[in-house]
C-alpha cells in the first residue's frame, strides 16, 4: 500500500515517505520473540519448530479435533497472534514446505488455498514464484535467466536435468513443496512418551485450584504408565498463562515412579524452593504434564528383611532433596572403568542427568569369599612412608608411617599399574607396584612403590589406603 518492499534502500524509502521512522535491526531480540511465540504455540500442538527469521511451523496432526477442524485451529492461532499486535499469515497443507511457501508467497487472490485439501498441494503451489523453494540467491538467479520463474514451470520439467544444472537439492525441495515427499519437522522439544493436559474455560489463579488440577494430571499420567507397565523418571509441568507466557518446572526421580502422591510431593517441594514464586498473572488457561523419561516398572514386593522399603525410602529422600536443592546438589559415587585408583570413582547426580538419563554406576562384582582387592578408604594424596624391602623389587618387610613402625607379617602382590598411555600426562606418571600387606597386629594396608629401579627418579613408597 505504501510502496515499500523488502530490499528497498532507506534513502528510496524516505523519498517516498518523508516521515518514515527507522530503527536498527536487533536479531537477538527478534529470535527471542520468535522463541516466545513458539512457546505460546505449544498450547495447540507439542510439535512446533522455528523457521528463521520470521516463521513458525506447527504439526497439527491429531490436534484439529480439539478446535472443530483445521479452519477453527487456524483461525484461533491467527486471532491470538493478531491480538498481540502482530501481522501474520498462515496456511495449512500436507507438508511443512508447502504450508510455509503458501504463507510466505501466496497472494490474496489465493485465499482459497489457506487450507489445502489433501492431495491438492501441487495445484495450490504451482502459481508461486520460484523463490518459494527456498533456494540460494545464485540458484534463483539462474532459474530466472532460464525462464523458470514459478513452481509450476519447474514441476513440468524432468527432475534429472534440473539436478544436473541447478544442483541435487532442487528436485528434493520441489518434491516437498509439491506434496510428493513429506519428511515432517524437527520439533523444538522432543515429543514425550506420556503427555496429559487440562484446559480451562476460564483462567485459574488460586494456588488450591492449580494444585488440584496438577494432581489430577498426575493421576491420569499414573494410570497411563500403569497400563504400559512403566514408571516416570522425569516429569515436566507447563503452566500456560492467558497472556501467552509459559512457565515450565521439572522434577526427577531416583527410580521409576507413577504414584501421583510421590510426583505431587516433588512438585510442591520444587515450587516451595523457587526464588521467584509462580506468578499466575491473569490466570492459567492450560496446564500440561509431560513424562519426558520412562523406564519399565513392575509391581514391587517387600522382602522379609525390609530391604525394599529401605531402598524406596532412600530414593524418596533423594528425590525430595533434589527437588528442593537441585539435582546437581545431591550426588552419589559412580564407578569409572580405569585401573588408576584415584580416578576409579566420580560423583554424579543421584537422580538424572540433564538429558533425562541415569548416569552409569556399574560397580565391579566380587565373589563373597574373596577378600577385597582395594580398600574403601583411600588417602588423597597418598601418604609417603619409609619402607624397607628384602629385595629391591619385593614387598616391604617393615614401614614407618606417622612415626609408627609396622612390621609386616603377610604380603600379597605386586599388582602393577602402568599410566594410561592415551592421556597427555602419561609420560610424567611413573609405574606403580601395589601390595596388600598385614602387620603383626592384624592391621591391613594398601601400599605401593612408585617408579622402577634403574630409572630416574629413584623409587618411593606410599600408603594409599587402609582395609577396614
Amino acid at each position: 500500500m505504501l510502496g515499500l518492499t523488502p530490499g528497498l534502500t532507506l534513502a528510496d524509502a524516505r523519498a517516498r515517505i518523508p516521515h518514515l521512522v527507522a530503527v536498527d535491526m536487533d536479531r537477538a531480540a527478534d529470535a527471542a520473540l520468535l522463541a516466545r511465540l513458539a512457546d505460546w504455540c505449544d498450547r495447540y500442538t507439542p510439535l512446533v519448530t522455528v523457521e528463521e527469521p520470521d516463521g513458525l511451523v506447527l504439526d497439527i496432526t491429531g490436534c484439529v479435533h480439539l478446535f472443530a477442524g483445521e479452519a477453527g485451529l487456524r483461525r484461533t492461532v491467527m486471532q491470538g497472534l493478531a491480538r498481540g499486535g502482530l501481522t501474520v499469515r498462515g496456511s495449512v497443507a500436507g507438508t511443512p514446505q508447502a504450508a510455509a511457501a503458501l504463507a510466505r508467497f501466496g497472494r490474496k487472490a489465493l485465499g482459497r488455498h489457506d487450507i489445502v485439501p489433501p492431495g491438492e498441494e501441487e495445484m495450490a503451489v504451482r502459481p508461486l514464484p520460484a523463490a518459494a523453494l527456498g533456494v540460494s540467491p545464485e540458484v534463483l538467479l539462474a532459474l530466472t535467466r532460464a525462464g523458470l520463474k514459478t513452481v509450476g514451470d519447474l514441476a513440468e520439467r524432468p527432475r534429472a536435468p534440473l539436478a544436473t544444472r541447478f544442483g541435487a537439492d532442487l528436485p528434493v525441495r520441489l518434491a516437498r513443496i509439491l506434496g510428493q515427499e513429506d519428511i515432517g519437522i524437527s520439533p523444538r522439544r522432543p515429543l514425550p512418551p506420556c503427555l496429559v493436559e487440562r484446559r480451562f474455560a476460564e483462567p485459574v489463579a488460586r494456588e488450591e485450584d492449580i494444585d488440584a488440577a496438577l494432581a489430577g494430571l498426575a493421576h491420569r499420567a499414573g494410570r497411563i504408565l500403569a497400563e504400559r507397565g512403566e514408571g516416570g523418571r522425569r516429569f515436566e509441568a507447563a503452566f500456560f498463562r492467558a497472556d501467552g507466557r509459559v512457565t515450565r518446572l521439572a522434577v526427577a526421580t531416583g527410580r521409576p515412579a507413577r504414584d501421583a502422591a510421590v510426583v505431587m510431593r516433588l512438585f510442591r517441594e520444587r515450587l516451595a524452593a523457587l526464588a521467584d514464586p509462580l506468578d499466575p498473572g491473569f490466570g492459567f488457561d492450560l496446564l500440561r504434564l509431560a513424562v519426558t523419561a520412562c523406564e519399565p516398572l513392575g509391581e514391587s514386593q517387600v522382602s522379609l528383611d525390609g530391604r525394599t522399603v529401605e531402598d524406596e525410602e532412600v530414593a524418596a529422600l533423594v528425590d525430595r532433596l533434589g527437588a528442593r536443592f537441585g539435582a546437581a546438589a545431591v550426588l552419589r559415587p559412580a564407578f569409572v572403568d580405569t585401573h588408576i585408583p584415584e580416578r576409579a570413582v566420580r560423583m554424579v547426580p543421584a537422580a538424572l542427568d540433564d538429558d533425562g538419563t541415569a548416569p552409569p554406576c556399574g560397580w565391579p562384582v566380587e565373589r563373597p569369599a574373596d577378600p577385597p582387592a582395594r580398600p574403601v578408604h583411600l588417602f588423597d594424596p597418598p601418604q609417603p612412608i619409609e619402607a624397607l624391602a628384602e629385595v629391591p623389587d619385593g614387598p616391604p618387610l617393615r614401614f614407618r608411617w606417622r612415626r609408627v613402625l609396622h612390621e609386616i607379617a603377610r604380603a600379597e602382590g605386586p599388582e602393577r599399574i602402568a599410566p594410561e598411555w592415551w592421556r597427555d600426562e602419561a609420560g610424567e606418571e611413573p609405574t606403580r607396584d601395589y601390595y596388600r600387606v598385614e602387620d603383626a597386629r592384624g592391621r591391613r594396608f594398601w601400599v605401593f612403590r612408585q617408579g622402577l629401579f634403574g630409572e630416574a627418579p629413584a623409587p618411593r613408597w606410599f600408603l594409599h589406603g587402609i582395609f577396614a
